[in-house]
């Protein structure tokens, strides 16, 4: 054997390079002895040229390479056709050309290797030996020019040959095995490019035959592990079978293990697992998996170290993976590496390498990703460069060209997102475009490309307004939808974008058929988004808005339900953290509100505040969205003040509109929106506290936002009407024409841009006739006030009875046609007005202050005309009164709204009543609309023994109501409790469904409702009571007796004089208290006279006929009435007796006040504690020189007979005052009396630390507290705005609790309280 032979084998059995290198030098020694025509010559020429590609293969040497490929083309020229070795040259030839191809990527490489393929296989017919070897060849060029020009007829030749070949490899073939394999993985190849499932299940099954041929110990057996764990991991891409992708898991870890430390192919094992265990994670979610493929990725990379061909392939997955783990847990460190190794990776693969394009792009996706996070748009920048370099590579013909087009378009998206320049859309749609072009019918990626371009297209329609875009990417999403049929994963995107463009065309064009297909899309994409999936909040959100699009032009109340529901449902997915927590709280938000203008319950709105709160929360300084959350909370908040006229909202919803505004540029979208709930605020301010100032600014305000809107902007119609209402409220306080002129204009063309069905439309013809009927008024043109008449009676057609605003409309037309009435006496407008008016009780949503005000301006305009309504129109008044308040909270920030509903409405009705005869109903009706606050209060005291034994459902609805009412007193015992009021009012509403559920328990049906007179008549039992009632209609006095009907007393006196009477007296009283102060008892005796002449007397006269001398009476003074000193009224002269001659006199503020405070009983004196506190030195008040006497005079009064307890000087401080009243049943305070007028509920009794206000005694909780002497300045002086709510000392003490108070009506000197201290304790101790 000659030498060259026996280098040869060595070389092939120990792999040494200096034995090859001497066969190459054999070789070429061999070819110099044949010289041109010598019999070897091609011979020589062929061994060199095999030896010099054995080199190459080992160390990619090209020079080896090239020479080899000349050699072989010298050889194959003296080989002609009929030589028997011409297929050996042509075989071997095309297999150098095809490695060099591989090498280079020289196309021209690749089609003369096939060619030189095809010409072998040509000598080698059915029977040659070497037939299935050239088959395989074949197919394997035509593979790899597949994957360069992306020619299916050059796959589909590919896959014939391998089945020719396997065809030749019958069983027992050693090369079997090989042909299985190759055809497995051609048909993968098809499969990947094809989408056909038959083909990947067929590769499978090859794979598998294929690895049964390698068992154990086979040196190909991990190869073919790895590639049926690649086959099957493709299936469940696809499938989704968990089996499929847990089977590759362990194929490839089987594979890893046939391959330890040293082995060739264990970095590419170690990647392979790497990637399916990447593949779970991004299905399952289970980040081990994905920790693991990254630990894989970094010991495959190890064992590439620099000049390893397979080094670039590594850096790229091991970057690959931690981008995805960026993207998963967020950490930038992540992604940084990513880069890092992209770059290395790409500095590996320079010009001319067939992977330079893959690494470009990798990079460039890469630097999008951080570009996203960080925002710097220098990452985005060379992302887009970086695409380009890779799109450059990628020429038409490229298979993954329309992959470049797309990543490029969608960083040129993202740039135009960012600065706004429409060269990058318009650059990224023709690319779209291009890409759409490379994907015809029957390509895997068609959908997607359909997809992305109508998306940008959609894109350019929202800058430039081009419905032809907008129809266009129409069009495109509903060819994508079609490609996407049941079960292909992208179908519920193609659903819900096309859904979205739809609500876009919708709103362009006001189709109701665009928005009807987008719900219905929306509907589909939902059910496919089932629990857990991640645009499911997306889905619920989406349909949620369609479906509140549809309420508003439809007004069909179950959309807006059901999309509230849906909100909710897409809020419960988006917990704290979750990028769309803001959206789906704002989204809620804004259907909750909606729901309460039709229905108007106050329980939506609340919760409606509270979810913008927490959108606002959401929002930091330089937020997007702060503005937008700002104005949206403000908004609310003055929508519950018009509801409750709670002046703390408004100011708030004044704040943040200035908060809004001040974020909102000129330029900026959001300004006129701004502008707009700014200035409504400062005119709902203007109506509450008359500054004009607010109103000026207002209309300045609307005038700038109307600017802002012109012909075409969906709120014109607004800013017109907005600034017409302020004009008209300008017009009232300066009566300047033109001011009413122009408001009138405004509201004209308003109307023109609402035209039927427009949701504003009833609110435009309302204000709009209020505006003809005040120029009417001004200028008595009977056309203005006909038309006005018109335009009412078309808003009340759109307002059916389930609206919250009909009885605004019902107040409106009447109050025109009894204008016109007024003007012609025609009866039919006067029965038309009082038909509608009787129509108010048939309200049935929550009433707001605009239901009450209705119902005033009803029982107004009877007592105007006398018409016989009048009562009805008070009962109906009083009834809205409670259902409205039963839905406030009960404490001080609602008191105003409290103050202003009742104003003079009890002691009219009253008034009314007794004109009407009807007494008992006066009784009634007194006291349903007087004392409020405290009757609420009570209601959470409410005694229920009667009802725990009613037996079983009783006794639990007791219990429940115990709770309930337990939980309302804790709320409103804290500290912030303004901050609590949505949810206090929450508890309310349960509160009110306990009560009726207890209602329909039999025997108690009226379970606290307003009492009857029946009931009410109890306070008399023990003496009567004397409700004396001030109203500008008449003053009046009942006398309520224990066993008869009350007993009328007309008096003689009209409520102007009672009222001048009050202000003479509290003008008096002011410096009155002291011994030597004559001049003012004087003239205090002057009023004193005319109250007995003008009231009591008249009073005293009807009493004697009922009850001895001596007895004791009770007064129940109404409005003004309640600060006079009625008990202390007389003639004052000598041979004359004053009224307190005749009889004892106490005070109640109501009948129920008195009949709860008898209910408590009467203590065992033995068991009762008595507690004398006195603070002489209080903070910053004058000092007090008898208190310490006084309560010396106490103790000695009444130690001896009940347990005695004093407080005084620093131990007489709030916190031990209120202590001390916990526990003790009788009290003696002396101190300062700290009254304030203008608000109530901060009136005090002056400690040596502070203030013991009203709403401190009232969080009290007492131990049968039995009598309280209040030895300090005006205790019973409460609101004088309100003075029927009694909010005062004495009244707080008597709600705590005591069953008898008594207090001052005005201040006195520290030695009268010493000395009527005295007399007091003195007459007590001798009870």
């Amino acid at each position: 054997m000659p030498p060259a032979f026996y280098s040869v084998e060595r070389f092939e059995q120990q792999d040494a390079l200096s034995d090859l290198d001497e066969v190459i030098e054999i070789d070429r020694a061999a070819l110099a002895l044949c010289p041109q025509g010598h019999p070897d010559q091609s011979m020589s020429l062929y061994n060199l040229a095999i030896s010099l590609h054995d080199r190459f293969r080992q160390q990619d040497a090209l020079p080896d390479l090239d020479e080899a490929i000349e050699l072989h083309r010298a050889a194959l020229a003296l080989r002609p056709s009929d030589h028997p070795r011409r297929s050996m040259s042509l075989s071997d030839l095309a297999n150098t050309l095809h490695d060099r191809f591989k090498r280079q990527g020289a196309l021209p490489d690749l089609d003369e290797a096939i060619e030189h393929y095809r010409a072998a296989l040509a000598l080698r017919p059915s029977g040659h030996p070497r037939q299935a070897m050239s088959l395989n060849d074949l197919a394997d060029g035509l593979r790899d020019r597949f994957e360069q020009q992306d020619a299916l007829s050059d796959l589909d030749e590919a896959i014939e040959l391998h089945r020719a070949a396997l065809a030749l490899r019958l069983s027992g073939h050693p090369l079997r095995d090989m042909s299985l394999n190759d055809l497995a993985n051609i048909l993968h190849d098809r499969f990947k490019h094809q989408g056909a499932l038959p083909d990947l299940d067929e590769a499978i099954e090859l794979h598998r035959a294929a690895l049964a041929l390698r068992p154990s110990g086979h040196p190909r057996r991990s190869m073919s592990l790895n590639d049926l764990a690649n086959t099957l991991h493709d299936r469940y891409k696809h499938q989704g079978a968990p089996p499929d992708l847990n089977e590759a898991i362990e194929l490839d870890r089987a594979a890893l293990a046939l391959c330890p430390s040293g082995h060739p192919r264990r970095a590419i094992s170690l990647n392979n697992l790497a990637i399916s265990l990447h593949g779970r994670s991004k299905k399952l979610g289970a980040l081990s998996d994905l920790d693991e493929a990254i630990e894989l990725h970094r010991a495959a990379l190890v064992l590439c170290p620099k000049g390893h061909p397979d080094r670039s392939m590594s850096l790229n997955d091991l970057a690959n993976s931690l981008r995805v783990r960026f993207e998963q847990r967020g950490a930038l460190s992540d992604l940084d590496e990513a880069i890092e190794l992209h770059l290395a990776a790409l500095a590996l693969r320079l010009p001319g390498h067939p992977d330079r394009a893959m690494s470009l792009n990798n990079l460039a996706i890469s630097l999008h990703g951080r570009f996203e996070q960080r925002g710097a748009l220098s990452d985005l920048d060379e992302a887009i460069e970086f695409h380009r370099a890779a799109l450059a590579l990628r020429p038409l013909g490229h298979p993954k060209r329309s992959t470049s087009l797309n990543n490029l378009a969608s960083s040129l998206d993202n740039r135009f997102e960012q600065r706004g320049a429409l060269p990058d859309l318009d650059e990224a749609i023709e690319l779209h475009r291009a890409a759409l072009a490379l994907c015809p019918l029957g390509h895997l990626d068609r959908s997607t490309s359909l997809n992305n371009l109508a998306v940008d297209l959609r894109a350019r329609f929202e800058q430039r307004g081009a419905l032809s875009d907008l129809d266009e990417a129409i069009e495109l999403h509903r060819a994508a939808l079609a490609l996407r049929p049941l079960g292909h994963p992208g179908r519920s995107i193609s659903l819900s974008n096309l859904a979205n463009i739809l609500d876009d065309r919708f709103r362009q064009r006001g189709a109701l058929s665009d928005l009807n297909e987008a719900i219905e899309l929306h509907r589909a994409a939902l059910a496919l988004r089932l629990l857990g999936h991640p645009d499911r909040t997306i889905s619920l959100s989406k349909l949620a808005s369609s479906l509140h699009n549809r309420f508003e032009q439809q007004g069909v109340l179950s959309d807006l339900d059901e999309a509230i529901e849906l909100h909710q449902a897409a809020l419960a997915l988006c917990p704290f953290g979750h990028p769309d927590r803001f959206m789906s709280l704002n989204n809620l938000a804004v259907d909750l509100r909606a729901r309460f203008e039709q229905q108007g319950a106050l329980s939506d709105l609340d919760e409606a505040i509270e979810l913008h709160r927490a959108a606002l929360a959401l929002c930091p300084q330089g937020h997007l969205d702060r503005s937008t959350s700002l104005n949206n909370l403000a908004v609310d908040l003055r929508a519950r003040f018009e509801q409750q006229g709670a002046l703390s909202d408004l100011d708030e919803a004044i704040e943040l509109h200035q908060d809004a505004l001040a974020l909102c540029p000129p330029s900026h979208f959001l300004r006129s929106s701004s502008l707009n709930g700014l200035a409504n605020s400062l005119r709902a301010r203007f109506e509450q506290r008359g500054a004009l100032s607010d109103l000026d600014e207002a209309i300045e305000l609307h005038r700038a936002a109307l600017a802002l809107r012109p012909l075409g902007h969906p709120d014109r119609f607004m800013s017109l009407n907005n600034l017409a209402v302020g004009l008209q409220a300008k017009f009232e306080q300066k009566e300047a024409l033109s001011d009413l002129d122009e408001a009138i204009e405004l509201h004209r063309a308003a109307l023109a841009l609402c035209p039927l069905g427009h949701l504003g439309r009833s609110m435009s013809l309302n204000i709009l006739a209020i505006s003809l009927r005040a120029r009417f008024e001004q200028q008595g043109a009977l056309s203005d006030l006909d038309e006005a008449i018109e335009l009412d009676q078309a808003a009340l057609a759109l307002r059916p009875p389930s609206r919250i605003l009909r009885s605004l409309s019902l107040k409106n037309l009447a109050n025109s046609l009894l204008a016109r009435f007024e003007q012609q006496n025609v009866s039919s407008d006067l029965e038309e007005a009082f038909r509608l008016y009787l129509q108010l009780p048939e309200i049935s949503h929550a009433v707001s202050r605009k239901d009450l005000y209705a119902a005033q301006s009803w029982a107004a305009s009877a007592e105007r005309l006398n018409h016989h309504s009048a009562l009805v129109a008070y009962q109906t008044a009083l009834e809205f009164f409670d259902r409205h308040v039963a839905v406030l909270s009960p404490f001080s920030r609602h008191f105003d709204v409290i103050r202003e509903a009742t104003s003079s409405i009890a002691m009219d009705a009253f008034s009314c009543s007794v004109r009407c005869g009807a007494l008992t109903t006066a009784v009634e009706l007194v006291e349903q609309g007087r004392a409020v606050f405290w009757t609420q209060l009570a209601h959470f005291r409410t005694p229920l023994d009667e009802l725990s034994a009613s037996g079983g459902a009783g006794e639990a609805l007791a219990e429940e109501f115990k709770q309930l009412s337990f939980r309302i007193r804790t709320a409103l015992d804290t500290l912030d409790v303004d901050d609590r009021s949505s949810q206090i009012r929450q508890l309310i509403i349960q509160w009110d469904g306990v009560i009726s559920r207890i209602r329909m328990l039999p025997d108690f049906s009226r379970f606290l409702l307003p009492p009857l007179f029946s009931d009410l008549q109890k306070a008399g039992e023990e003496g009567p009571v004397v409700i004396v009632n001030a109203s500008c209609y008449s003053c009046d006095a009942l006398i309520i007796l224990s066993s008869q009907d009350p007993v009328h007393v007309s008096l003689d006196i009209t409520q102007a004089e009672v009222s001048e009477l009050t202000s003479t007296f509290q003008f008096l009283t002011s410096h009155a208290g002291t011994s030597d102060h004559n001049t003012e008892l004087y003239k205090i005796v002057g009023v004193l006279r005319t109250l007995w002449r003008r009231i009591v007397a008249p009073i005293l006269e009807v009493l004697r006929k009922f009850i001895p001398r001596g007895s004791r009476i009770w007064w129940c003074p109404t409005a003004e009435f309640t600060l006079l000193p009625l008990h202390a009224a007389g003639p004052y002269e000598l041979k004359s007796h004053n009224f307190s001659h005749f009889y004892i006199s106490s005070y109640t503020p109501t009948l129920g006040t008195l009949i709860r405070a008898r209910r408590q009983g009467s203590r065992d004196a033995s068991a009762q504690h008595f507690v004398a506190i006195g603070q002489a030195r209080p903070d910053g008040a004058k000092e007090l020189q008898c208190v310490a006497a006084e309560l010396d005079i106490v103790a000695q009064r009444v130690a001896p007979f009940l347990s005695f307890t004093s407080l005084a000087d620093s131990d007489a401080t709030v916190h031990g005052a209120l202590d001390t009243l916990g526990q003790k049943q009788w009290l003696h305070l002396a101190c300062h009396g700290m009254p304030n007028r203008e608000e109530p509920f901060e009136s005090s009794f002056a400690m040596y630390d502070g203030s013991l206000m009203i709403r401190d005694i009232i969080r009290t909780r007492l131990q049968d507290p039995e009598f309280a002497f209040l030895s300090a300045c005006h205790t019973t002086v409460g609101d004088k705005k309100s003075p029927n709510e009694a909010i005062h000392l004495a009244a707080a003490m008597q709600f705590s609790g005591f069953r008898s108070v008594i207090g001052s009506m005005w201040s006195a000197d520290d030695d009268v309280g010493k000395w009527t201290a005295s007399v007091l304790q003195g007459h007590c101790t001798r009870l």
